[in-house]
């Protein structure tokens, strides 16, 4: 009987300890030895990530079962779990909750076309970059906006930017703009830029392409040296973030990254601006 009684308990402490690793457990490491690579974007972020109804191109399941996610990130995503020796899971979460996410364990990483600003490597690590993009503007074809060519031609202005990034932080370096409250998404800022509810909007060079490609009826606004946004190089770089301390999962995907050159990851890109449904 005893001898039962101490395997039971055995068994009973070997799934325990599954069940805290599955979970994320305090161990920062933990998640590195689980047969799956979950990682966590908005799943609205064209052309990083998105969502639609199908696999096609290589889609992913989300999840919750809400969609297939696709776009630059899951593309290379893709790549990461396959050099991982795992199966790669796609959890759709609001911009606000990815941090912590990736915190409590939840996933276990963030790929989400995020910077790596100084602000967020207080509370997770980032990985090496794997894009690096610019700051624009991005306005209505027929605004009164459209021929500006520096940040003083926006005085007066109506304009916005994503909610807890920089580029809704740099819009203080434009003197006599009018800052309008943040918003939650791309897609919502261009349905107010469209109506006319703003003038224009902060955005990263590849996800006001992926406007434009969808909407003709608006334009972009780039800057000469010196004309346009004071910006430093964490806040322009893409990197992937990760639980604090997790040095191991870290190195892995350094590695694996490593070996995507520059010219196939702009390919990659250019892809999934094509492939982004915007406009649908």
């Amino acid at each position: 009987m005893k001898r039962w009684i101490a395997l039971a308990a055995a068994l009973l402490m070997v799934f325990g300890m599954a069940a805290c690793k599955k979970q994320g457990g305090d161990d920062p490491q933990s998640s590195v030895a689980d047969d799956t690579f979950v990682i966590g974007m908005e799943c609205n972020y064209a052309p990083f990530n998105w969502t639609q109804t199908d696999d096609s191109n290589g889609a992913v399941a989300i999840a919750d079962g809400s969609g297939y996610a696709d776009g630059y990130d899951i593309r290379i995503a893709k790549k990461i779990a396959e050099g991982l020796g795992k199966k790669l899971v796609v959890e759709k979460i609001e911009w606000d909750g990815l941090t912590l996410a990736v915190q409590s364990g939840k996933i276990d990483a963030i790929i989400a076309g995020m910077s790596p600003t100084q602000e967020r490597q207080a509370t997770i690590d980032f990985t090496d970059p794997y894009y690096e993009t610019g700051v624009v503007m991005v306005v209505r074809k027929d605004g009164a906006y459209a021929s500006a060519a520096s940040l003083s031609d926006f005085a007066g202005a109506k304009v916005t930017g994503q909610m807890n990034t920089y580029h809704y932080d740099v819009i203080d370096q434009i003197e006599g703009v009018e800052k309008q409250n943040a918003m939650a998404d791309f897609p919502s800022m261009i349905v107010a830029l469209r109506s006319g509810a703003i003038d224009a909007y902060v955005a990263d060079t590849n996800s006001a392409e992926a406007a434009l490609k969808a909407n003709d009826d608006l334009a972009i606004i780039t800057f000469a040296e010196g004309k346009g946004f004071e910006t430093t190089p964490d806040e322009v770089a893409v990197s992937i973030g990760i639980k604090k301390g997790n040095t191991e999962l870290a190195g892995q995907i350094n590695k694996i990254l490593a070996g995507i050159s520059a010219e196939e990851r702009q390919k990659i890109m250019d892809a999934a601006t094509d492939d982004q449904p915007l406009s649908e």
